[in-house]
């Protein structure tokens, strides 16, 4: 985030809070609109995306009491697009332009009027808010790479939920550097980001973009004798293996995010966030359709036409028993409740059970006898004539 960004956006707004509000209002209010514009919850909308984004923002700024003291010294110095001078000032708004103010060289830029902030420069009153440069600078924390893995579990495990051990392979601190990239752990601060591991350019209009650091690639440090094993970057291959929950009822192809589980941050900073792709493998007799399981169940045909009580499998757990009443038909789905996959709430969803009725293909002497008399006791019934009238009149 750009300093330009850091002054002109109101968090307080952004939040729904007032600037005296306390920290515990403040926690409130992102947990509130955090659930409520969650990705999860809001799935595809780009406009809830953006807002939660808009939120994090925020509360990383306010939810931070150093911070959150920058900010509001930094918008009380600002106001009305100018620059205000202090109580000796000469009065009125300076009116700097944005890009001249934030843009330009640290310690250098315009100074303000008669009673203004003496014969240092901009860059010097800003460089102890925003850490630009001056007396007080100093390298930005950096935060960890994400790392994403895969891992297969069983069609039971993905419904139950399962512990699975992972290795993976992330960028983490160098030993043998200490994570500095100098051979003497002497790295020196970059001097065109000042340390801060990124540079803004202007776009006209008195707007920049802030964009990583080339020289340091955004470490905001250089190494003055480049270590031999990561070859000045402070990074270092590293393998490791971890216990990962994946929670209950996860779906085939789900992407689960394990915030602070990615690579180890730099000089302070959070660590990355891993990403699990879950697959998931099929079961022989169940499919799944969103929290519910699915079953299809065979029954002979008396049972369809006579009706009766049929045994089911579960997943997992004892059979149950559902009554079919007479005249099923082949196809039709009756439900078993609480027997399905278990949702988010805790809840289980239903095992769909459908029926199909078995033609048996090896008949005995007696059953041919029973079913040729009751072929001729229905010899008049004819099931596919309303087929036929309906394919005429169409």
């Amino acid at each position: 985030m750009s300093t330009k960004d850091f002054v002109e956006k109101d968090y307080y707004k952004v939040l729904g809070v007032p600037k005296d509000a306390t920290d515990a209002e403040v926690k409130k209010a992102y947990r509130k609109l955090a659930r409520e514009y969650h990705p999860d919850a809001n799935k595809g909308d780009a406009t809830a995306e953006a807002r939660f984004k808009e939120i994090s923002e925020a509360n990383d700024v306010l939810g931070d009491p150093k911070k959150r003291k920058e900010y509001d010294e930094a918008r009380a110095l600002f106001g009305n697009g100018g620059f205000r001078a202090g109580p000796g000032g000469a009065g009125g708004n300076f009116n700097f332009d944005l890009g001249d103010l934030f843009g330009g060289a640290p310690g250098g830029g315009q100074t303000a009027g008669a009673g203004g902030f003496g014969g240092g420069g901009l860059g010097d009153v800003f460089g102890g808010l925003f850490n630009r440069g001056g007396a007080g600078t100093r390298v930005q924390p950096r935060r960890g790479q994400d790392i994403e893995s895969e891992v297969t579990l069983s069609f039971t495990e993905a419904v139950d939920g399962a512990t699975v051990p992972l290795r993976m392979s992330s960028q983490s601190p160098c030993k043998a550097c200490s994570g500095t990239g100098d051979k003497n752990g002497t790295p020196r601060v970059c001097p065109t980001c000042v340390g801060t591991g990124q540079v803004s350019r202007g776009t006209g209009g008195g707007f920049s973009l802030t964009d990583p650091c080339v020289d340091c690639k955004g470490r905001g440090l250089i190494a003055q004798d480049p270590c031999e094993v990561c070859k000045g970057s402070g990074r270092a291959k590293s393998a490791r293996t971890m216990q990962v929950r994946i929670p209950a009822g996860v779906l085939d192809g789900q992407r689960i995010r394990l915030r602070g589980k990615g690579s180890p941050g730099e000089r302070g900073g959070p660590a990355g966030d891993l990403y699990v792709v879950v697959h998931v493998d099929a079961h022989p007799v169940f499919g799944r359709k969103g929290d519910n399981l699915t079953v299809t169940v065979p029954v002979t045909f008396p049972e369809a036409a006579l009706g009766g009580e049929v045994k089911v499998p579960t997943l997992g757990g004892p059979p149950v028993t559902l009554k079919l009443p007479a005249g099923t038909p082949n196809g039709r789905t009756m439900r078993a409740r609480g027997k399905g996959a278990v949702r988010k709430d805790g809840t289980r969803g239903d095992l769909l059970v459908t029926v199909e009725v078995a033609v048996p293909t090896d008949l005995g002497a007696d059953a041919l006898d029973a079913l040729e008399a009751y072929r001729k006791s229905t010899a008049g019934e004819d099931p596919r004539a309303e087929l036929f009238q309906a394919a005429k009149g169409a």
